[in-house]
This record gives C-alpha cells, structure tokens and sequence, in this order.
C-alpha cells in the first residue's frame, strides 16, 4: 500500500510538471497582472475603426495570416532588418498587410500600464475580436497567454498561407494542415463580408471563370481592366463591406464571390448546404464564426518560458 501511495505521488508530480511545462491558454490570463487590457484594446480599435471602418478587416486579416504561419505567435509584427528577414515582404503580405500602426498603438498605452507583461500575440487577437465586434459582429472570450516569437520565416508565409486563388482541394489541404477542418474553412471565410480586394487577385476570376454572376463581372471590370489598376480595389461583400454579417455567403449563393477561392466553397461541392444555411441564418453563422476564431487562436501559440514579451512588437527584445 506505502509502494502504491509512493507511486501515485510521483505519478501525481510527472503529471503537474508536464502540466506546467505545456502551459495552456487561459482566458483571465491577465486578470490581475493587467486588468485594464480588454478595455485598453477596445478603445484604441473604436478610435481606429472611427477613422477607417476598413481597419476591423485588416487587422482580422493580420491575425489569421500570423496564425497560419507557425502559429499565433506576433511572427508577422516582426519589421526586417539587416541582419534578418521576416514575414512582412512574404508575397501573401507585401504591401496588403495593414493594421500595424494599430497595434503599436495598443501597445504603447498598454505598456504604460502595464509593463512588459502583454504579449504582442495577444494583443493581436484581442483586436482581431473587437474589430469583428465592433463592426456589427459576433464577440467571443479570447484565450490568453500567448508570448512572442523571437524569428519568423518569409519562405514558410510563402507556403502556409491560402491565397485568393486556391482551390477547394489545396484550401482543404493548407487548413488540414493546421487542426481546422473543411468547416472551419467555409465559416473562416466569412472573415470576407468585410474588408476590400485588390484587382490582381480577381482578375482572372471576372475575365475567364464561368461560375460568375455577369452583371456581377461586368461591374467589377469598370475598375479593374484586363491589364494595369492592379491595386484597385474592390468590396469583397457587394452589400455592406463594412458590416460583419452574413451578406458574404448570400453573394457565394449568387455567384458573385470575388475571389475564386471564395466561390469554390459554392461550386456544386461539399460546402453548398452550409453556405446556405449561413445564407439564411446570420446567427448560425455568427455562432459557429466565434468558435472557428477560438479555435484559430490555439493554433501553436508560444507559452510558458518560450518566446518572450517584446517591448517593440515590430523588434526582438
């Protein structure tokens, strides 16, 4: 009996040191080391969104391209230098990436409260939430506790994340690859009811794809030409770009998705059902959004002694 007790305590000790050594996420993280953090991040992206309601779909678009590039780790706020390249210039981010100024301001005034004790990863999600929020959509309690890369890889941003192009299969595969299934995939999309694309990746779409609304197409070509206009712009919801509802999926049931990998998710395949259903039913989609976005900000973070809490978000400490 004494050899049994001996056992289940240093089972019981193999255990909380395994526990402590992969330190989870937790969502009051930072419940008494920085209690002001969620109202600090609320603000400053009700100031940004006040001044450019297109910053809400940047900054989301500015998580998900962190995550998927070896986790949720603030790899992506890593500016280069001359001694190291990062992810900024990766051909997915070069001069589409926005919303950094954003985040440095979030973490000025947090760091003034709050010193050294906030990761940049998680300020970036906390603002990817409040920005979906704060432009009609759902909220949901971000896990927390993420710390910060110390490197990032542009040629792993080149190869981890799904471009506009992408279809069914490869979107299938690179979401896979990441712990989300083809479910997640369809709802995530949603992320594109709000925000803005540029002409090059939806020119093909509108001059060579069939599965296209016409008049759809032709209105798109008075401000993106067969050649040049490259960086004109374009909603990515035809109905409300500013507003996060489900206005995406009512244009993929229209064949008036702008990019082609939005539309494969509505081409006579798996995901017509649910692309429907979210068509119909915004709180369907809202629901199932917040949790795919919980699930996104689990991917792979840094906790524990990994990483660090970088005082610049765009430097290594």
């Amino acid at each position: 009996m004494a050899t049994f007790t001996k056992l289940c305590v240093t089972l019981s000790i193999i255990s909380l040191l395994a526990c402590c050594t992969n330190a989870q996420l937790i969502n009051n993280f930072y419940a008494t080391t920085c209690p002001s953090l969620q109202t600090t991040v609320r603000n400053t992206m009700t100031s940004a969104i006040r001044n450019e309601s297109r910053i809400g779909a940047s900054i989301l678009r500015l998580f998900f391209h962190d995550c998927f590039v070896n986790g949720c780790d603030g790899s992506i706020l890593l500016d280069d230098t001359a001694t190291f390249t990062g992810e900024k210039n990766a051909a997915p981010n070069k001069n589409t990436v926005r919303g950094f100024e954003v985040i440095d301001a979030i973490k000025t005034s947090v760091e003034a409260s709050c010193n050294a004790t906030v990761s940049c990863a998680d300020i970036l999600a906390l603002a990817a939430r409040d920005g979906v929020f704060l432009l009609g959509g759902p909220s949901w309690i971000v896990p927390l506790g993420r710390r910060d890369a110390r490197t990032a890889s542009q040629s792993d941003a080149n190869s981890q994340i799904p471009g506009p192009t992408s279809d069914l299969s490869t979107l299938t595969t690179m979401f896979q690859n990441k712990g989300l299934t083809l479910n997640d995939l369809t709802v995530l999309s949603g992320a594109h009811t709000i925000g803005q694309g540029e002409c090059r990746f939806f020119r093909t779409r509108i001059y060579n794809e069939t599965n296209i609304d016409p008049n759809f197409a032709t209105l798109r070509k008075t401000t993106c030409p067969v050649s040049g206009g490259d960086t004109n712009l374009a909603p990515l919801d035809t109905l409300t770009p500013t507003t996060f509802d489900n206005n995406y999926y009512k244009d993929l049931v229209a064949k008036k998705g702008l990019f082609h990998s939005d539309q494969v998710l509505f081409n006579n395949g798996s995901q017509d059902s649910l692309v429907t259903r979210y068509s119909t039913n915004s709180a369907t989609f809202f629901n199932d959004f917040a949790a795919a976005m919980i699930k996104l900000s689990r991917i792979s973070p840094l906790t524990g002694t990994n990483g660090e809490i970088r005082k610049n978000c765009r430097l290594v400490n």
